[in-house]
Formats: structure tokens, C-alpha cells, sequence
């Protein structure tokens, strides 16, 4: 049987899913947690619901990747690793120099290296992979998937900031976005799902994950999303601030005696839900019908989701408004799938704009239509797929048979 193997790394972990091909079938999937630090792991999850956990050291990406392709062999899921005919990877950040998915070879492997500063903590551990696995595997297509790649379709109206055009052509400071994989995954889901090509549709995607970002999409383009330079940009996230006046940074810093790298990890860290809050970065320890809260810690986790929906809200106003309209919106992700509370929110929101939404649909928590069929304006929700848009493109672009 021939599969195609999906990886998707971060700066200690390692998650993986391995398809058959053509079948689309996931075999095994699971991740190495906590790759380079103390009390490591390993998790294989078999399609037979089986599931094996070791504990070992994992010191960095060529580890887990060894341990990957050993454990595979172990748990019969595969019985010679030349089973795998193509490897796909998510890899944040593209830059400019990669508008596609595309190959990878050890004579280009160095420029998604070169691109770390642009995502220093995930392009070097995502590198590191495909170098561990052109060691292993030589004759194995390797294909990038960059986050970034779906955004390029911006022009410079929506991509450049209204800063010394000499930093853009010097350093290619720029909004690049992210969650590109998953937008083009649910865009094209809803396109089928309303039945209407997606070349004539006007979508909003609402990814609501621990990063959050919306993404104004159309005639099947992306034409603005909230995240920028970096992922910190937009909408409030789990623990990134998102949208800031950077005159405040500087006051705090000069308050705190802080450093710039230091006042950066604040935004990244101890911002968002986390440091409105004071309670938890995780939506559902914010919810009032999972977590009983009263007094002042009820008052600060209704002030945080407040604070979120807003931002959502604003971001698609805006949305409304460049594309003179929208025929759908998507919500995906984690909260996005999960909380019905913050989607009945947005939706009644844009009641003004003709919107009729289907609570019992919205609450059902399943993939599907959530607002009412003579809605002006369609609410999906569509849970996301990263890894099978990633499997796609390795077959697309490694052009298997």
C-alpha cells in the first residue's frame, strides 16, 4: 500500500499523520511532545484506536523522526519505510520566496533556514525535519506547505504598513499572515457545501484556535487577514495580544525597565485571554456553562470574552465593508468549532445585515449550516483539516500516481 506521511512541527513538538494514498485513509497518527526539553514523549495512535505511549528522550527533530519511522515499523503500520512515497510539511513562514507549496531538495533547503527570523521558534525545527528525512528517505519527495503561501495573493494596499517604504525593500517588512492551509481547506469546503463555485463567493474564515486570525477571501483569493508581519498581529488570541499602539509598548517598557525582547514574549505569552483574565489562556475555563465563576473572577472572564468577540466583530466589519459584502462566514478551530456561545454572538451581531441564525444548528456544535436557509448572509461551521490539504499538495505537487 502506498502512503503519503504529513508532518507538522513546532519548537518542541512533532505531530504527524500518515494517509494511504489514494484512499485519503488516516493509518496512524500521533506527535513527540516536549522534543528538547525534560520528560519527553512519544504518542502513536493506530487506526484501530489503539494507542502507545513511550517515554523517552527526544533531544531534538532528527530523534523524533528516527523514533517516527522505527515506531511505525513496530506497530505494523508500515512493513519497509519506501511504503512513504511523498512527505508533506507545514512550514510557517515562506516570506516572499515562496508565493506555492513546493519541493524541497538539499540544494533548497537552506532557503527555508534562511527565512527563520521571520518565524525563528517553528522554520529552523521544521528545516531540521526535512533534512532528518532527505538523510533517511533520499529518494522520498519532500513538499513544503507554508502558512504564509495562501496571503501572497495581497496587494500592497492590504500587505504594507505606512512605515519607510526603504524597510520594505530593504527587509521585506510586510504583512505575510498565517493559517493560509487552513483557509484554503475551508473555503473550498464551503464552496461545495453551498454549492456555488469558488470563484463567485465573498467568505470571511473566523479561525478561532489558541492563534486566532479572520480572512477576508475573494473569488477564491485572499485578499486581507488580521494577522500580519507575525503571527501577534489581529484579533486577542489565547495569550497574544493581538492589535497594540506601539507608543503603549514603549510607556510599559520604560515603566517596567524592560527590554524589547522581553516586552515581545510578553505579547506573545502573557497576553490575550491569559492576561485580561487573570484566569486561564483556554476559552472553555472562561465559559460560564462549563466553568462556575462569581464575583470578580466571573466579572473579568465576561470582560474577556466580550473583549474577543469585539475584535472579531470589528475585523469582520471591516471584511464587509473592502469586499462590498459577504455571501458566507466560516468558523473553524478549536473555539471556533466548539464554543456555540461566541459564534451566536457574532452572528447576532449582524442581524442588521440580514443575518438569521439557526441556534439549535449553532449549539448542535456539527459541521454544517448554522444559519437559517433565507439567511442574507451564510454561517458555516466547518471543522479544519490542515494535514489532508497538506496530503493534497504533496500529491498535487510531487505530481504522484
Amino acid at each position: 500500500m502506498k502512503k503519503i506521511l504529513v508532518i507538522n512541527s513546532g519548537s518542541s513538538s512533532f505531530k504527524f499523520k500518515l494517509f494511504s494514498f489514494p484512499e485519503e485513509k488516516v493509518l496512524a497518527e500521533g506527535m513527540a511532545d516536549r522534543v528538547g526539553l525534560d520528560d519527553s514523549s512519544f504518542e502513536t495512535k493506530l487506526a484501530d484506536k489503539s494507542k502507545h505511549v513511550d517515554n523517552i528522550d527526544i533531544p531534538d527533530q532528527t530523534t523524533a523522526v528516527k523514533l517516527l519511522l522505527t515506531n511505525l515499523k513496530k506497530y505494523d503500520v508500515i512493513n519497509d519505510p519506501h511504503e512513504i512515497i511523498g512527505i508533506g510539511h507545514r512550514i510557517v513562514a515562506g516570506g516572499e520566496k515562496f508565493k506555492n507549496s513546493s519541493l524541497i531538495t538539499k540544494d533548497n533547503l537552506h532557503e527555508i533556514y534562511d527565512l527563520q527570523e521571520y518565524a525563528p521558534l517553528h522554520n529552523v525545527a521544521e528545516a531540521d525535519d526535512i533534512k532528518a528525512f532527505i538523510d533517511r528517505l533520499p529518494d522520498v519527495p519532500e513538499v513544503a506547505v507554508f502558512d504564509t503561501s495562501f496571503h501572497q495573493s495581497l496587494d500592497p494596499v492590504h500587505y504594507l504598513y505606512s512605515v519607510p517604504y526603504e524597510y520594505y525593500r530593504k527587509y521585506k517588512v510586510r504583512k505575510y499572515g498565517a493559517h493560509g492551509t487552513s483557509v484554503r481547506f475551508v473555503t473550498q469546503k464551503a464552496a461545495q457545501m453551498l454549492n456555488k463555485p469558488l470563484t463567485d463567493l465573498r467568505l470571511i474564515v473566523c479561525h478561532l484556535g489558541s492563534g486566532a486570525s479572520i480572512t477576508a477571501v475573494k473569488d477564491g483569493k485572499s485578499l486581507d487577514t488580521s494577522m500580519g508581519f507575525t503571527p501577534v498581529a489581529g484579533i486577542t488570541m489565547s495569550t497574544r495580544s493581538g492589535d497594540v499602539d506601539p507608543s503603549l509598548l514603549e510607556y510599559v517598557m520604560h515603566k517596567e525597565n524592560l527590554i524589547m525582547d522581553e516586552m515581545i514574549s510578553i505579547l506573545n505569552h502573557k497576553s490575550g485571554l491569559l492576561g485580561i483574565s487573570e484566569i486561564s489562556p483556554d476559552m472553555r475555563d472562561l465559559r460560564e456553562d462549563m466553568t462556575p465563576l462569581t464575583g470578580e473572577k466571573k466579572r473579568k472572564a465576561d470582560l474577556t470574552r466580550n473583549i474577543f468577540i469585539n475584535r472579531i466583530c470589528r475585523y469582520i466589519g471591516s471584511y464587509i465593508v473592502e469586499m462590498s459584502g459577504v455571501d458566507g462566514i466560516i468558523f473553524t478551530a478549536g473555539v471556533g468549532e466548539h464554543d456555540y456561545g461566541v459564534r451566536e454572538r457574532v452572528m447576532n451581531a449582524l442581524k442588521f445585515l440580514g443575518m438569521k441564525p439557526d441556534l439549535e444548528a449553532n449549539r448542535a456544535n456539527k459541521e454544517g449550516l448554522i444559519s437559517q436557509p433565507d439567511s442574507k448572509i451564510a454561517t458555516l461551521l466547518i471543522p479544519t483539516n490542515e494535514e489532508l490539504m497538506i496530503e493534497r499538495d504533496v500529491v498535487r505537487v510531487a505530481k504522484l500516481k
